[in-house]
C-alpha cells in the first residue's frame, strides 16, 4: 500500500455573525465546507474539523485562491 505525504495548507475562513448571534463559518476552497456555533473558540474548533473532513473527502488537492481580503458594502434597500 502506498502511503501518501502530509503537507500543511493555509485556507482562509470567513466568519459572519447572524442576526439570532450565531457565529457562521466557511472555507469558500472547499466545496460545501461551513458550520456554526455559539462562541467563536467552539467555531474555530468546529471549522478545523469540518476542513479536515472535506479534505478528507476531496479527491485531488482542491484549487487553492489566493486570500486578498474582506470587503463590506453598505447598500440601500427598499423593502415592499
Amino acid at each position: 500500500m502506498k502511503r501518501g505525504y502530509q503537507v500543511n495548507i493555509n485556507l482562509p475562513v470567513l466568519i459572519e455573525q447572524g442576526e439570532d448571534g450565531a457565529f457562521i463559518a466557511s472555507v469558500p476552497s472547499l466545496k460545501s465546507c461551513y458550520t456554526q456555533a455559539d462562541s467563536m473558540p467552539e467555531l474555530l474548533e468546529k471549522i478545523r474539523e469540518a476542513a479536515e473532513l472535506c479534505l478528507e473527502m476531496e479527491a485531488e488537492m482542491p484549487l487553492l485562491n489566493r486570500f486578498v481580503g474582506v470587503w463590506q458594502m453598505e447598500i440601500a434597500y427598499e423593502q415592499a
